[in-house]
């Protein structure tokens, strides 16, 4: 019987290993050669069911938590992946984005993990929304002050500004009513009330908060496809994460309407790829999708060790 914890694991990575070969086509070109299934090749010329430094990174999350989440620990995993070629899909680290590359410098020049991702406005990539997701497990059994203040420190292992840290925040609290058996609209309507509240209460920053505006105060799922974008800002790929969720009705639809968006496929395919995960099940993955899949027994293994 699969845990929650494998769900995640290989439904996140077959969906970034769907977006590998297209990262950063146009959405034009996809619309007129549309992913269907996996490919080989392109961006990075990778093999078949070769997964990025999303699921890389997520991977050593997951691994922390299985080892107990200690921060000095997971930040010792990001430089070993970084200069180790730690948790890889095929023994080498192919894709990295600045500000992970610039915070994981910090953290082996002793920069302490909470103070180690950038702070600025322009830190806002998604780089600590694609590999958040296991963390739904360890936090989902404590109060909300908790969630989030656990949700802050392992975003800011890479991204420490607080938008970084409300979007992650936001894709956690969706997770966690998923695994409540909450519907996926009721989850999404529930969140708008409770969302709003929380960040008030927090005294969060209004302009932050307004930020959010199309997930917390309209209904994302009523949005035409050339109204989501699906570049490597955190709202973007929260959003189209969640506009894909919301407008299709299985695993296989929603990552493929993600990886077709184009620009950041993987990203905004894994972060989509997770919570369909969830939702529909480790039975929805397709199995021709799930025999490429680089290191899928490693996956399976670390899933195994959360049960333990």
């Amino acid at each position: 019987m699969p845990n929650n914890l494998q769900t995640i694991l290989l439904a996140t990575a077959t969906a970034d290993a769907l977006g590998v070969p297209v990262e950063f086509s146009r959405r034009e070109d996809l619309q007129q050669n549309p992913v269907t299934d996996m490919r080989e090749f392109g961006t990075y010329n990778q093999p078949k069911g070769t997964w990025s430094d999303d699921t890389s990174l997520m991977l050593c999350l997951a691994e922390s938590i299985v080892e107990g989440l200690d921060l000095q620990k997971l930040a010792q995993k990001f430089i070993a992946w970084k200069n180790d070629n730690y948790w890889t899909a095929r023994g080498w680290v192919f894709d990295i984005g600045i500000g992970t590359r610039i915070a994981i410098e910090r953290l082996e020049n002793g920069t302490p993990p909470e103070l180690a991702g950038g702070f600025d406005e322009m830190d806002n990539g998604n780089g600590s929304l694609m590999r958040i997701l296991p963390l739904v497990l360890y936090i989902k059994d404590i109060v909300i002050d908790q969630r989030y203040e656990w949700t802050k420190k392992v975003s800011s292992l890479t991204h420490a500004h607080v938008r970084s840290v409300m979007a992650c925040f936001y894709y956690l609290e969706f997770a966690k009513k998923i695994l409540q058996r909450k519907d996926k609209f009721q989850a999404y309507a529930e969140l708008q009330s409770e969302m709003i509240a929380y960040f008030e209460n927090r005294e969060i920053n209004p302009l932050e908060i307004q930020k959010f505006s199309r997930l917390l105060t309209e209904d994302i799922s009523t949005y035409n496809e050339a109204d989501i974008h699906s570049r490597g800002y955190v709202i973007y790929t929260l959003e189209a994460s969640i506009w894909c969720i919301l407008t299709t009705s299985n695993y296989k639809e929603a990552v493929l309407k993600a990886v077709n968006l184009g620009g950041d496929t993987d990203t905004t395919a894994a972060v989509a790829g997770g919570l369909a995960g969830l939702i529909y099940g480790l039975e929805s993955i397709p199995k021709d999708w799930l025999e490429v899949l680089a290191r899928k027994t490693d996956l399976e293994e670390l899933a195994q060790r959360f049960e333990k």
